[in-house]
């Protein structure tokens, strides 16, 4: 829902109050747009960052304690090991001004649990949603769930009546072009409302004068420009353009820490970048190996692993901001250890010593996908890999894509081999194992496993620690699936992504290790 400009100013007078306050307006940009604006669609972490500007879940995590808490949820109690009854926020307004209701809680999480949704791996082991009166609900699981509220950071709450009377009760399948109405429109009950979306240039929100919460900050209007060009972004924060950079350049940050105008706020993401391999395909298409799928053999796996010169990558490419890893999730996140991280040698020779036991001593073609604004020097990492891969003969045809087409391509299967990175917002393995390494079903199931890898073995681990309490042999269970991961090779992990961001002096914010910023909390002073 994009307001008319009247009603705008009107609601900004109102937020203000007096004419003594004034007006903040926060100015922001990194490399790429957010996907759409249907809360359900595509589960991108720039997008749910932004989303949560105008949506609100039912929980969030702290930004200083990373705790969950309630937001349009004010309890929940465990009723028994398989239903949670959660109770919620009275005299909530969406921005349309109708309220919210148990009625668009059980809607909202239905429809991320139902038909095109990409929020699946947030509702797993929900069976159904009941709503039990006008402000209480019951979330009924297969079984115990350990992470249910954590899963519920990420599910935004949208209103039943909008969607249904806009077409919109099922979310864009962000596979295809077609649209739905929430896709450009947004009616949420969070601190800010959508006035202004041009895809690839320009969103613009504006504070919400009814919002049932107090934010911290003062920021009344905020406008995000998507840049690609890491050096224009900069350009653009020594110019007084912008207030922050989100990825600032890794060579430009000793420039901006020796400015007196500008400073910069680092922490390490819960997000490790990583390739993923075509393992389900007979024959790999654009490859010069016919009748069989090079990628199908752990030695040949293991043989793009260790060609890979990730220390130099680390230092080369991205400057520092990265820790090189063996493991499929960073420190932060419950099933992480430090044998889990220990990567595979940087070693030539074993690499096409490993070709050549697999039958491939001249190497081979192969298809290779990178996103070019998505992640830290996204596209120099695949190019210096690209020339890695070189050295033993593996012949990468490298395409760079920017995310809004990248994301599309890579789940309607059609890369070979595929750069991804994947944070954890629950903080716990289960939902990297479910969504990368899980054999592709339902309910969040391989949801991002485009390499289609299956392991019964696996799936039988992960299975079971879907439902598992008890935390010891939860954490046994978390750690042995990432093990059996790395020794299976099934994806080749490159680095955890260090963030820092870059801003004027006058400006605070509160990092976060998911890398969002809080909106509630900005101040420009």
């Amino acid at each position: 829902m994009k307001l008319t400009r009247s009603s705008i100013a009107l609601c900004v007078l109102l937020a203000l109050g007096t004419s003594t306050v004034q007006a903040k307006t926060f100015k922001w940009t990194s490399a790429s747009d957010i996907p759409t604006w249907d809360i359900h669609s595509q589960n991108n972490a720039l997008g749910n960052s932004v989303h949560s500007a105008v949506y609100d879940s039912l929980v969030f995590y702290n930004s200083r304690t990373f705790k969950p808490e309630p937001v349009l949820a004010t309890s929940w109690n465990q009723m028994t090991p398989t239903q949670l009854r959660i109770t919620l926020r009275n005299n909530v307004k969406f921005h349309d001004g109708t309220p919210f209701t148990a009625d668009d809680a059980v809607f909202s999480l239905e429809r991320a649990m139902g038909k095109n949704s990409n929020y699946t791996v947030y509702t797993q082991g929900i069976t159904k949603v009941v709503k039990v009166n006008n402000n209480t609900i019951d979330i009924i699981t297969a079984g115990p769930n350990p992470v249910l509220i954590n899963q519920l950071t990420e599910l935004r709450m949208m209103s039943k009546a909008w969607a249904e009377k806009n077409n919109s009760a099922t979310p864009k399948d962000i596979k295809t072009p077609e649209e739905n109405f929430a896709h450009r429109n947004a009616n949420g009950t969070g601190p800010f409302m959508l006035k202004e979306w041009q895809p690839d240039q320009k969103i613009v929100l504006v504070r919400n004068p009814n919002w049932w919460g107090k934010a911290e900050g003062n920021v009344t209007e905020v406008v995000y420009t998507p840049v690609k060009a890491v050096a224009t972004r900069m350009a653009a924060l020594l110019s007084g353009e912008v207030d922050l950079v989100l990825d600032p350049s890794p060579q430009d940050l000793p420039r901006v820490r020796s400015n007196p105008d500008l400073k910069v706020l680092d922490g390490i993401e819960n997000r490790t970048i990583f390739f993923g391999m075509d393992q389900f395909r007979n024959e790999l298409v654009g490859s010069n190996i016919k009748g069989k799928n090079p990628l199908k053999d752990v030695r040949v796996r293991k043989a793009l692993y260790q060609a890979i010169d990730m220390p130099t990558i680390a230092r080369v490419a991205l400057r520092g901001q990265g820790q090189p890893t063996g493991a499929l999730v960073a420190p932060q996140v419950a099933g992480w250890t430090e044998s889990v991280h220990a990567r595979f040698p940087f070693d030539v020779a074993a690499a096409q010593k490993l070709l050549a036991d697999a039958g491939y001593k001249d190497g081979f073609e192969v298809d290779f996908a990178c996103p070019n604004n998505r992640y830290i020097n996204d596209e120099q990492i695949c190019q210096a890999v690209t020339a890695m891969w070189a050295r033993v003969g593996v012949k990468a045809k490298l395409r760079t894509l920017p995310l809004a087409t990248y994301f599309p391509m890579i789940q309607r299967y059609e890369a070979s081999i595929y750069m991804l990175g994947w944070g954890v917002p629950t903080f716990d393995a289960l939902y990297s194992l479910q969504s990368l390494v899980r054999t592709v079903g339902t309910g969040g199931d391989g949801n991002y496993n485009v390499g289609r890898y299956s392991n019964p073995k696996l799936d039988a681990i992960i299975d079971r620690s879907k439902t598992e309490t008890d935390p010891l042999i939860r954490a046994r269970l978390l750690t042995e699936a990432l093990t059996l991961s790395n020794e299976d090779v099934s994806h080749l992990p490159l680095h955890n992504q260090i963030i820092p961001w870059a801003m004027k002096k006058n400006i605070d914010v509160v990092h976060r290790a998911d890398n969002r910023l809080d909106w509630r909390l900005i101040k420009v002073n």
